[in-house]
Order: structure tokens, then sequence, then C-alpha cells
């Protein structure tokens, strides 16, 4: 076997080759246009079946370098956090509040449905737990940081390895059934695409990620003042996950670096338009966002081993068919009612499928996939980044701790 490390620099060149080759497949092929798949999505596996076609009939590994990956991540959540005006989280309202009630209420269910079946498959059941919100609604990172706690302190031999590989699978799958469930949704409610404009106009009002093909009107100015605030958030997140601060924190409530971006953003936005009176610069901010969701999915999906999907055991690949299953039929028959049967409720669902199996920037992805092709939905754009990247781990590490307490 013959593994080739992909520096970052030419990791970075390759995954925006990636993106644009995505955007091809996704103006060309018609069924990944009807269906909402997300361009990093159809690039990204169209990348990772070659690079297993490398791997099996010329035994060449390819590893790339997954530093910008994760810097691109925190470049995702600080955008989160500094477009979080905490007038616009006012706005959500009621909305924001069931939404998060919903989401918590799937997360038992996720896990309810990963224990049984574990159990019933005659495994540990706290691998229940890994196929369940550890990896699919906690992503990676919180795939990461709870391996290792089962690893040293319940014996879960390849806890991480596994939770990585479920995490990966869950990526890819929120990716893909978020558009489908959408678009289901939106033909039962008899919405009809929205004619494409070639307005290449620059709008007054940015909605954050939400237009990510408009034009943003950005000075040099502003792009470097912008990106001192994104160095701020990224300084805080490093600093709180150094070990000197971690040593502080209770050890199973381990809250993911990612999500310190996001809490000082949200923090550095209000102080600063509040006390200050700053005027923060959104149209930049949207940009810096949009793009460093589009390159993080690019490089994850790159970094996707298929070879090691193939190996999962039986039971874990079973359960998270299942949890497939039930994402859908969870996002069809409860969130969709529960947040207003109507159009932005459709776009939610979309979001919901792609933080509850995935991530927050495949939420994200997804929901541009769809209403770029059916209109806006402000409220999906408003509630989905702010429960999937901040609230929900805080209320997914208390579920889990509970569960875990109760199956000890």
């Amino acid at each position: 076997m013959k593994s080739i490390i992909i520096d970052p620099y030419y990791t970075l060149i390759i995954a925006t080759l990636v993106l644009l080759v995505g955007r091809l497949l996704v103006t060309k092929i018609k069924i990944l246009r009807d269906f909402n798949i997300p361009e990093p999505v159809a690039g990204g596996l169209l990348a990772a079946v070659i690079i297993y076609l490398l791997y099996i009939k010329y035994e060449i590994s390819l590893d790339f370098n997954t530093n910008l990956q994760d810097a691109f991540m925190l470049f995702f959540f600080s955008s989160i956090g500094l477009s979080a005006d905490f007038s616009r989280l006012k706005a959500g309202g009621k909305g924001l509040i069931i939404f998060l009630g919903v989401v918590a209420l799937f997360i038992v269910v996720q896990n309810t449905v990963g224990v049984t079946l574990a159990t019933s498959l005659g495994q540990n059941p706290i691998m229940g737990l890994i196929t369940g919100s550890i990896t699919l609604t906690g992503g990676h990172g919180t795939a990461g940081a709870w391996g290792k706690i089962l690893e040293t302190d319940y014996g879960i031999k390849g806890a991480t390895s596994l939770g990585m590989a479920s995490a990966t699978f869950g990526l890819i799958l929120g990716g893909l059934i978020g558009g489908p469930v959408a678009r289901k949704l939106v033909n039962k409610l008899g919405k009809k695409p929205v004619e494409k404009q070639n307005d290449n106009t620059v709008d007054a009002v940015v909605e954050v990620f939400e237009n990510a093909g408009k034009q943003r009107l950005i000075t040099s100015k502003s792009a470097i003042e912008t990106m001192a605030l994104f160095a701020a958030c990224l300084s805080f997140s490093a600093i709180m996950v150094s070990p000197a601060v971690t040593a502080w924190l209770p050890e199973k409530f381990t809250i993911p670096q990612f999500v310190w971006a996001l809490f000082f953003g949200v923090f550095l936005r209000n102080i600063l338009t509040n006390a200050f009176k700053v005027n923060m610069f959104d149209r930049a901010i949207d940009v810096f966002g949009n793009a460093s969701l589009s390159l993080f999915l690019g490089i994850a999906l790159i970094n996707l081993k298929l070879w090691e999907l193939f190996h999962i055991a039986v039971p874990m690949f079973i359960i998270l068919v299942v949890q497939t299953f039930v994402m859908c039929t969870y996002a069809y028959f409860v969130t969709f009612r529960l947040m207003g049967a109507n159009y932005d409720a459709a776009v939610l669902c979309a979001g919901h499928c792609g933080f509850g199996l995935g991530a927050t920037p495949t939420a994200v992805a997804n929901m541009q996939s769809v209403t770029e092709r059916f209109g806006p939905s402000h409220k999906a754009f408003l509630i989905v980044p702010m429960v999937g990247a901040f609230f929900i781990d805080f209320i997914n590490a208390f579920i889990l701790t509970t569960f875990i307490g109760f199956l000890q």
C-alpha cells in the first residue's frame, strides 16, 4: 500500500476543484438538481469514488491534510455567531423554542433507537449511542470528544474510529436525504419553483447564508476588519480548549472547539453593536461564512475513505440505516407538522435532516439547495444555524450523560 500525503496547499486546490465539479454536476444532471443535492456533496462523493478506485486498483491511499478543514469549520461557526444579533434571535420567538423542543425530542428518539437496536443485535448498549446522537446529531467533533471518554472510562475499544465512521456516514446521508424530503413536502404544498432572475445588482439588505449566490459589496477595509473579528473568535476558541482551561471543565460535558468560536462570535457581535455602536459588516461575514461552508464540506468529503466504511460491522451498519429512515420519518411527520406545515417548515425539515444526521454546515447547504429553487425562507435561516450549531450541543451533552448514567 502506497500512501500519498497531500499538504494543506494542494488539499485546498483539490477541494476547490471538487466544488467547481459539484456545481457543474448539479447544473447538468437533472436528478441532482431535482432532488436538491448540495453542490459540495455531489462533487465530494464523486471525488470519494475516484479515490476509492485508486485504492482498490493501484493500492494508493490519498491522505489529505485536515488542518484547513478544521479551520474552515471554525470560520463557518464564527460567522454564525457574528451574524447572531439578539434582535434576530428575539425575532425567532416561538418558532425557535418549538424547533428546539422538536430537535431535543428527536435526540431522545435517536438514542433510544440506537440503544434498542444495539441490545437486540447483541452489542454493548453504549454502542447504540455511538450510532446515535454522539455522532449523528453531534458530528465529528462530538464523536472525537466522546470517543476518548468511552474508550478510557467505559472500555469501548475503537470507539473513536467507529464514531468517525458513523459521523462520516451521517454527513453523507444528511446531505442526500434533506433535499428530497423537503422537495416531497414542497410538492405536497403545491409550491412551484421560482423563476431565476439574471439580476447582478447588489442587495442593500443581506440575509446571511440564505442567498449564497447573490453578489455582495465588500471593500478591502471591511474584509480586513471582518477577518480581525474571525481571528478573535478562533483565538478565544483555541484558549478554551487548551489544557489549562479544560482541566476546570466537567469531563463528560466536553464542549467542541467550534461551539466556543460560535459563542464568542455571539458575544462579540452584540457587545460591539449594542455597547459600542459598531457597524458590523454583514456582507463580508456572509461571504466568508458561505465560502468556508463549501470548503469545509469539500475537504471533509475528499477525506472520506469508502473502504473504511465498508468494514463497519454489520450490526452498526444496520443501526445507521434504520437511523436514516427514522430521521426521514420524524422530519416528514413530526418536524413539518409541529413547525406549521408550511413552506418554512419544509425548509426547516431539510435543515433538521442535515444536522440530525450530519452537521450544521450540511443543514445550511441543504436549505440553500431548496431555497435557491423554491424561494427564500427567512425563518428557517434564522432558526436552524442557532439551534443546530449552538443550543443543541449543550442539550445533546445533557441527554447523553443521562443515557449513559441509566445504562450503567
